[in-house]
């Protein structure tokens, strides 16, 4: 599998299933919290209600495992220090890349991040409308600008130059609800979240959207790109199981590990530009009913100094 295409193919076939709804205690009340429901067995149904809807957009497997509705974004380890970047500084523009449904982008925005500073883009924009179905809110009560579009589309984000040092008349940033793409964004973008994403991507299109986002990057220091996503102990391919009675054995997805990982950022994209870039590896969660042989989470950040 080298392409997004391939991996939404996987999951064609495959029912869905409300014994993958997992919710942790945090996550519930988070939920609770902005829907006003307060039953746990209510707010199942609705966010499976929602689920339903979703899968008929595009079987994505993070729709069928209850990925969308999990806050992935808070279990950051530099998810303090994005929030505090948010809070002091002036205009800290926030983009969340593949932001599905917007779970994350609100759970920045109740942890306060300036919500008039946040920025959302996904290839699917039916997403983000059930997205407001999901948290029972609109765009007047959620005023983030939500961006439909494909980040290899160069009429969408156009690669831009990585500024390696702050200009000393730097350009004044567009505003957000007047974007028509995400190429006006470029050196003005003070945190980018792309978490379940980069994996999706053969080695060459993960470097491609590598440099596409570091040239979004405002070049003060403590800007941050930040994520988790599939990874190896060693650089290189992963089988991901075709599910019973698809009649394939299964297929290749590229994936780094934390060194290959550290280098591309640091030698492949900023090229001397000096970042620091964590990468550790934890397990990788999957479905009881699948096996996924040597795959761990790679938990990242690129934070230029």
């Amino acid at each position: 599998m080298n392409n997004i295409d391939d991996l939404e193919k996987v999951d064609l076939v495959a029912p869905l299933d409300d014994k993958y709804y997992n919710l942790n205690e945090n996550e519930k009340a988070f939920y609770k919290s902005l829907t006003g429901i307060d039953d746990d067995e209510s707010l199942k149904r609705h966010i499976v209600s929602v689920q339903t809807e979703a899968y008929k957009v595009f079987p994505y497997p993070c729709i069928r495992w209850f990925t969308f509705a999990r806050l992935q974004i808070s279990r950051q380890p530099v998810y303090d220090q994005f929030i505090k970047l948010g809070k002091e500084r002036p205009g800290a523009i926030f983009l969340e890349m593949a932001c599905c449904f917007g779970a994350d982008v609100r759970k920045a925005v109740a942890d306060g991040y300036p919500v008039e500073n946040c920025v959302a883009t996904d290839l699917q924009p039916e997403f983000w409308e059930l997205g407001h179905k999901l948290f029972k809110d609109s765009l007047t009560e959620f005023p983030v600008p939500f961006l439909a579009g494909d980040a290899f589309d160069q009429s969408f984000l156009t690669p831009s130059p990585i500024q390696a040092v702050v200009s000393s008349s730097p350009t004044t940033p567009p505003t957000l609800s007047d974007l028509k793409s995400l190429t006006p964004l470029a050196g003005h973008v003070s945190a980018i979240h792309a978490t379940n994403f980069f994996h999706l991507f053969d080695e060459g299109k993960q470097l491609t959207l590598a440099r596409a986002l570091a040239g979004l990057l405002d070049p003060r220091p403590g800007s941050v790109i930040f994520g988790w996503h599939m990874g190896r102990p060693e650089k290189g391919d992963l089988t991901w199981p075709a599910p019973p009675g698809s009649g394939k054995d299964g297929w290749s997805l590229f994936c780094h590990c934390a060194e290959s990982w550290r280098e591309m950022w640091e030698h492949e994209v900023f090229k001397g530009i000096p970042v620091k870039v964590d990468a550790r590896e934890e397990v990788q969660p999957t479905p009881p009913d699948m096996k996924l042989e040597g795959a761990i989470r790679l938990v990242w950040s690129v934070t230029r100094v």
